[in-house]
This record gives structure tokens, sequence and C-alpha cells, in this order.
């Protein structure tokens, strides 16, 4: 596995090994043992909560996160269009964005640290996205939501007007 360091402070990309042969294809999404991660107080990561969510094409979620999940992402059928917001006011990169083209075919992870925003828009007639979680979920009331089209971060989506929920037609402006 190949880890690279994104231009948002602690976001990682992973790019897992993949082996294929003449019956298709292989590769790992986890293991306890080669997805070691630690926090800034040293402390390891330990994700406790696996999640899908299935869209299809033009349905944006987000941008949600929370101040305590760290999470671990990645698209494992069809393609999203997937932003990261740093959020976190103390954080050298506050207010970055920085997006990524996520599919099946790539198999790119992302590791996301507290505090930072996420959003997915689905590409294709179907998108399935996958995501570890080192909190359990509890509800939205314990999130942050992000206007999707604040003009303060100035996201450039693919998509003029996405299928939204109430919840993101209504998240706050920066």
């Amino acid at each position: 596995m190949i880890k690279k360091q994104s231009k948002i402070q602690d976001l990682l990309l992973l790019y897992p090994e993949s082996f294929k042969d003449s019956r298709g294809e292989y590769f790992q999404t986890f293991n306890i043992d080669e997805y070691k991660f630690k926090d800034h107080n040293g402390a390891s990561i330990v994700f406790k909560e696996d999640d899908i969510s299935i869209s299809k094409q033009n349905v944006l979620r987000g941008l949600h996160g929370d101040k305590k999940t760290w999470k671990l992402v990645q698209c494992i059928h069809g393609e999203i269009y997937f932003v990261v917001v740093d959020f976190r006011k103390e954080s050298p990169t506050y207010k970055n964005v920085e997006s990524f083209i996520l599919n099946s075919k790539n198999k790119i992870q992302v590791l996301i640290p507290p505090g930072c925003g996420n959003g997915t828009l689905c590409l294709t007639e179907i998108s399935i996205f996958s995501y570890k979680q080192s909190e359990i979920y509890s509800g939205s009331q314990n999130q942050f939501s992000l206007r999707w089209n604040d003009p303060k971060l100035g996201i450039s989506w693919p998509i003029k007007n996405p299928i939204l929920s109430e919840r993101d037609k209504n998240a706050k402006l920066l």
C-alpha cells in the first residue's frame, strides 16, 4: 500500500495494492496490522463502525463532519466526486478544500481527520461508498453541515443542480 499526505493537514490518501489474474481482481480494503494510524497525541485510531452509502447519479451528500470522528472512505462501485473541507479553526489548513475522483478502478482510500467536512457527488448511475468510523454514529445533531455551494469555499463541483436532502439544502453558509 502506498500512503500520500494531502495538502490538508492530517488528510491521508491510501493506494491499496491490487492483484489481477484471469479470474478477476483482489485487493485488501483494511487490515488492522497494515492500517495503523495515530492521532496528534500518539493515540491509535481504532475504527468502530463500518457504513455503506448507495447513491444514484447526481445525488450530492454533504458537506458533513464532526469534531471527534476519523473516517476511512472509498468508492467500491461506480464513481464519485469527493470533497474534503478543513473546518478546524486551529489547523494551518483551515478552510482549505481538496477534491478527488474516487472509483472502483483507482481504489483510492482517504483518511479524514476529525473536524473536516466531506461531501460526495455520485457521477455514475449508481455508486457505493463505504466508510469506517472511529466513533459510533449518534445522529446528525452531533455533526456540522456546511452548504455544498458556499461561495467562501469555492468548491468546483461538476454539477449545478444536484439532488439534495433537506438537511443539505438548509445547511449553513460560513
